[in-house]
């Protein structure tokens, strides 16, 4: 006999069978600061961080992400522990993020982008950012090879972009599936054309779109990565762990095995050079993240490197067993507390 609804009643008892196991969630953001537009959903206000770490401190166990690994290791869970994580290295992980986190006491890991330490230019998504998405005048079309191919767009009456224009589209972001003007349009489309390129022809596109807008390399002071001496600033007190994140921020499984060992291996060692013996860095995040984006074959790159876990940006819950190489995230926006609350409830 066919119970009605049957099929219903099966999926929420095995989402209850699941809440009530041992499980834990590890925490992914960028950037901790205000910016007049986020076209990629990296930046949480200052408040909302705050607001978000009193909940995490109130109702959750709050676990650096080596202790959670060392547990997982021994084939422990801590149920309900959140380990709070930071991608790329941006300056305000320091500046904006580590006084809010040491006001709680809740520690945090920030796998830092090594090639990117000290560098005046922005990373490639913000330097699009600035070359497109800023008010101003450009010329009326844009044309580049990328990858053997020959691509065009036209902007029209969007070559000139006022400053009404800019704060009007403000919050337009790329999960958004309209583009308000043409430029948003090149911005979407050069997003994913860049994405998977080396990054020598990532930068010389870079360059090309630059000198077609008549705009400097140099990036904004707002956007800037963390100095040698701010990656020391940020390990002191012990608070925060740094982490790496490949030495120029690519897709791994875009790149020959060589080049990737090359990334993962040199990213560990220039950052262990600038924390020395006290500070040694010990887990790793890949750039981007999803499933495409590496390989088994780089996890276990990491694994011999000498890494005690690797990062993805896989939407899941840590449960026994999980994979230290493949370690869940989920990715934190710019929520009040109140629905940063009701996001990890659910």
């Amino acid at each position: 006999m066919k119970i009605k609804g049957w099929g219903r009643v099966k999926r929420w008892g095995k989402k209850l069978w699941h809440r009530s196991q041992p499980h834990a969630l590890i925490l992914m953001y960028h950037r901790i600061t205000e910016l007049d537009s986020d076209p990629q959903l990296l930046s949480v206000s200052p408040d909302n961080f705050a607001e978000q770490l009193q909940i995490v401190s109130s109702f959750y166990k709050p676990l650096s992400l080596r202790e959670l690994v060392e547990q997982l290791s021994l084939g422990r869970v801590p149920h309900q522990a959140v380990a709070i994580t930071f991608d790329d290295g941006y300056a305000d992980n320091l500046h904006e993020a580590k006084p809010i986190l040491e006001r709680y006491g809740i520690p945090a890991t920030v796998f830092v982008t090594a090639g990117a330490v000290g560098k005046t230019e922005e990373f490639w998504w913000d330097d699009l950012e600035r070359l497109l998405l800023q008010p101003g005048i450009l010329p009326e079309r844009l044309s580049l090879e990328i990858n053997g191919s020959s691509y065009s767009w036209e902007l029209g009456s969007s070559s000139h972009y006022s400053e009404a224009e800019h704060e009007n589209h403000s919050n337009w972001h790329v999960l958004i599936k309209d583009d308000p003007t043409p430029r948003h349009k090149i911005y979407r489309s050069l997003c994913q054309l860049m994405r998977p390129l080396p990054t020598e022809n990532r930068q010389a596109l870079l360059e090309k779109i630059a000198a077609w807008a008549q705009k400097d390399t140099i990036g904004r002071s707002s956007h800037r990565s963390l100095t040698p001496g701010e990656v020391k600033e940020l390990a002191k007190g012990g608070l925060i762990e740094v982490g790496a994140h490949t030495m120029t921020h690519p897709v791994l499984s875009a790149i020959s095995k060589a080049r990737q060992e090359s990334e993962i291996r040199q990213s560990k060692e220039y950052l262990n050079s600038i924390l020395g013996l006290e500070n040694p860095v010990s887990n790793f995040a890949y750039p981007y993240g999803n499933e495409s984006h590496y390989t088994l074959e780089t996890a276990a790159t990491v694994k011999k490197v000498g890494f005690a876990s690797a990062c993805s940006t896989v939407n899941d819950v840590v449960w026994q067993g999980a994979d230290l190489f493949q370690l869940p995230r989920f990715t934190i926006r710019n929520w009040s507390g109140e629905k940063f609350a009701s996001r990890l409830k659910g």
